[in-house]
């Protein structure tokens, strides 16, 4: 944010007889003006270490990534205990497909009964230290999901996707949806951003490749009957109850598909 500037004032008598009369009627004029600027300028110092410095700053950054752009992903993790109940023994081995998988790794493998996998699509240089142990240990896998995933058929019970499928261009989508339910036995949950939704920050362009595409519900239902993918109705049911019923309220669109047999 530019500084404001104070307008220089002319310094004229009022009668004549005291010449900086003037002078200092002007100078009491700006100085509430020069307060205002000067308070407009720590602000903007304020915020500017906010957004580059570290401790309590960084994680108002990363909060603020977390709910613009990746805002699907969050969801996941708020929708976990309604997609165990939709889900049942589904949910028993699941994968999840997106950005920041390794937090959705993690918070899945704190439920019981429950173990977790994760593709991470783009780059994680920057992951944290539990992230790349999780490389390491093989639960993350970085992949480009434009090409078959490296799993057998029905690896996992439940292939849960977010914040991925929005940045692929319709060419890739026939592959890479097709390829989710062929690795999942029991089903498909897919959060897909809502029409309007923050798009990728020209920052981000680099590594998404392109801009995100906000697609409408019944665009990804006509995708599903051309690509001979079909609605999951029994979990699909049940999720909609526990939606109803208050238990969670989605901020993205979410579709439920059967695996392919």
């Amino acid at each position: 944010m530019a500084r404001r500037q104070v307008g220089s004032t002319r310094r004229v008598g009022d009668g004549g007889s005291f010449p900086f009369a003037g002078a200092l009627h002007s100078k009491s004029r700006s100085s509430p003006l020069l307060s205002i600027c000067l308070v407009l300028v720590g602000a903007c110092l304020l915020i500017g270490y906010a957004y580059s410095g570290p401790g309590i700053f960084k994680s108002i950054k990363e909060v603020s990534k977390v709910t613009g752009d990746y805002s699907c992903t969050a969801e996941v993790q708020r929708a976990i205990p309604v997609l165990k109940k939709a889900y049942g023994d589904g949910m028993r081995k699941v994968l999840h497909v997106g950005p920041d998988t390794c937090s959705v790794v993690s918070s899945l493998l704190k439920e019981e009964e429950t173990e977790a996998w994760g593709v991470e699509p783009y780059d994680i240089e920057d992951a944290d230290s539990h992230c790349k142990s999780f490389v390491s240990k093989g639960l993350v896998r970085v992949a480009d999901i434009k090409f078959p995933l490296p799993y057998r058929a029905k690896s996992f019970s439940l292939v849960i996707v977010s914040d991925a499928l929005d940045y692929l261009s319709p060419k890739y989508l026939n592959k890479t949806v097709p390829e989710l339910a062929r690795v999942a036995s029991d089903g498909v949950v897919l959060f897909a951003g809502l029409p309007g939704q923050q798009r990728a920050k020209v920052a981000e362009l680099s590594k998404f490749g392109r801009p995100a595409k906000m697609r409408s519900a019944s665009w990804w239902n006509r995708f599903f009957v051309q690509t001979n993918l079909e609605e999951n109705d029994a979990p699909s049911k049940k999720f909609e109850q526990a939606v109803s019923k208050g238990l969670y309220k989605p901020a993205c669109q979410v579709f439920h598909l059967k695996p392919l047999h």
